[in-house]
């Protein structure tokens, strides 16, 4: 009878499921399967750290909408997906991580590189298991790439111990499930009843908001909910990382109303997020303390620990935002909200010339925000804008607009630093036809930065803009303990790894740096601009934490 070894069955398993990509770095025991993937065709990104491979399938993953893959060896190896797949696990996104393992046979030996990784990983995934058995591997996988994306989505880890990888078994024993299926959604539907009543309220409202967030992108309920908002004349506002539902220049998207929308509001649709620090857990005075509140989300669980709710529908956000409009859309005038959103629209109308204003300053050093002008001027209207940082996370989010679904990265809820260039990475490998730009402090910068090298040795053009502050935050008085760092010319860096980098000081150098930046990549060459920026410059936030820097 033929035989087939359990590196052979990880090949296999991933191509039949449709996986094309995957991030890892090399090391036993996972060389051979991920030579038995590649040989399927699929294709392997080795990065340099394994917290980035982590953090691109992450980004792969939001992009595309669908899991990500990373890879880790034994041991360290496998220790070190821990910070990016903690991040996936509270940003609630589907990436499915692999670990090579000591054999089983040896476990309690103190064989080398044994550590119980399946214990470590359980805090920070929805689910981790090992497999024990050769036969079951595509059985084992399977499950994962369920798992990770049933209900919420979210990260999950399997361990493959070298004597399972290694081991061999005749074919007729091997457990193959549908894996055709494997990707399926269940997309339930909510309670019509509980669907009637939130209709009512909505009927009864004259100024209400919809918040939205990524449940909506990971359920493609994004033209559903667009469709819902013109239909009724909702204002809407959603997470950082939920933006592009809506594009943020539609008549019905109010950005610099946001505060006193939330403020005045008599009712909240709530759908497709968490109400975290993100939205103030609904509490006043951040947020109307006398709205009514309808939740739409997947997780019983959210449902049942919302602060305030009148009306809780479990459900998928897009089926259930479809079901709404089948059932209501047209009962909800779009007309009747006209009032709210002409004083939103006013409040709209008087900010942005100020706001403008300070985008334009020719101030040296270069005011962060005159940076993120010259950003928002350049990218393409469907970029895909990857940010993480400090001050220039939060300039960036104030002034540069997203106008497509899954097209806006960044620290996400965890405040995660250092995942803007693996994030690049993931997803211009995700979108390789699409313009990706990552806007980078350069704290940040620093803890992932030889992912540049992995961009320019896989072929992957992106753009990297760094605001070059000379530390972590902004520091006006330069009284912050570890805030320096220097102005180091990370654009001799990119050089160095074969990349186009320039180094700006002066506001009207920008934007000619960045068209030059623009050309590199069409020779698919990775380009970084190095910016120059004011380390005085402290962005106006909410202060989410006492303990923020």
């Amino acid at each position: 009878m033929a035989t087939i070894s359990g590196n052979e069955l990880v090949g296999e398993t991933l191509k039949r499921i449709g996986v094309d990509t995957f991030f890892f770095i090399m090391g036993g025991p996972i060389n051979d399967a991920l030579t038995s993937a590649m040989k399927k065709g699929i294709r392997g990104i080795d990065v340099r750290h394994e917290q980035a491979a982590a953090m691109a399938a992450h980004a792969y993953a939001r992009v595309t909408n669908k899991p990500g893959l990373c890879l880790g060896a034994s041991g360290p190896g496998t220790i070190n997906l821990t910070t990016g797949i903690a991040h996936a696990l509270i940003d609630c996104s589907p990436v499915v991580a692999f670990g090579g393992a000591s054999p089983i046979r040896e476990f309690g030996t103190g064989t080398f590189q044994e550590i119980d990784q399946v214990a470590v990983m359980k805090p920070v995934t929805k689910w981790a298991e090992r497999v024990y058995e050769t036969h079951r591997i595509p059985e084992m996988i399977d499950t994962a790439f369920r798992r990770s994306i049933a209900g919420k989505p979210g990260p999950v880890y399997l361990d493959l111990p070298s004597d399972v990888l290694y081991g061999e078994v005749e074919e007729s024993a091997v457990k193959w499930p549908d894996l055709s299926r494997t990707l399926l959604r269940s997309k339930p539907q909510g309670d019509p009843a509980l669907i009637e009543e939130a209709l009512k309220l909505i009927e009864k409202s004259s100024r209400p908001v919809v918040l939205s967030g990524s449940g909506v992108l990971w359920s493609d309920g994004a033209d559903a909910l667009r469709k819902w908002v013109e239909e009724t004349g909702m204002p809407i506002y959603t997470t950082p990382q939920g933006r592009g539902v809506l594009p943020e220049d539609h008549p019905h998207a109010f950005l610099n109303a946001r505060s006193t929308a939330m403020k005045e509001a008599d009712l909240f649709l709530v759908v497709g997020t968490r109400l975290n620090y993100v939205f103030g857990q609904l509490k006043p005075p951040r947020m109307s303390g006398t709205a009514r509140v309808v939740r739409i989300d997947i997780d019983p669980a959210e449902i049942g620990a919302s602060p305030r709710l009148d009306v809780g529908i479990v459900g998928d956000a897009g089926t259930v935002m479809r079901q709404m409009l089948a059932a209501g859309g047209k009962r909800v005038d779009g007309g009747r909200f006209a009032d709210w959103r002409g004083h939103l629209a006013a409040i709209e109308e008087s900010k942005r010339p100020e706001q403008e204003k300070a985008m334009s300053t020719d101030k040296m050093p270069i005011h962060p925000l005159r940076l993120c002008k010259e950003v928002r001027d350049f990218i393409d209207r469907d970029a895909i804008l990857v940010v993480d940082g400090q001050e220039i996370l939060n300039y960036g989010r104030q002034s540069i607009p997203t106008y497509f679904p899954r097209h806006r990265i960044n620290s996400g809820t965890f405040g995660t630093m250092g995942v803007g260039m693996p994030m690049g990475v993931g997803a211009k490998a995700a979108q390789p036809d699409k313009q990706v730009v990552v806007l980078h402090g350069d704290g940040s910068f620093g803890l992932n930065a030889m992912e540049l090298d992995t961009a320019a040795r896989h072929n992957l053009p992106v753009i990297v803009v760094i605001s070059l502050n000379g530390g972590w935050t902004a520091d006006p008085k330069r009284e912050k303990p570890g805030r320096e760092l220097g102005y180091t010319r990370y654009d001799l860096m990119a050089k160095s790894l074969g990349c186009h980098g320039e180094q700006v000081e002066k506001p009207e150098d920008i934007r000619p740096a960045l068209e030059r930046a623009k050309n590199a990549i069409k020779n698919g060459k990775p380009a970084l601009v190095n910016v120059v920026t004011d380390f005085t410059a402290r962005a106006v936030t909410v202060r989410f934490t006492k303990t923020a820097t």
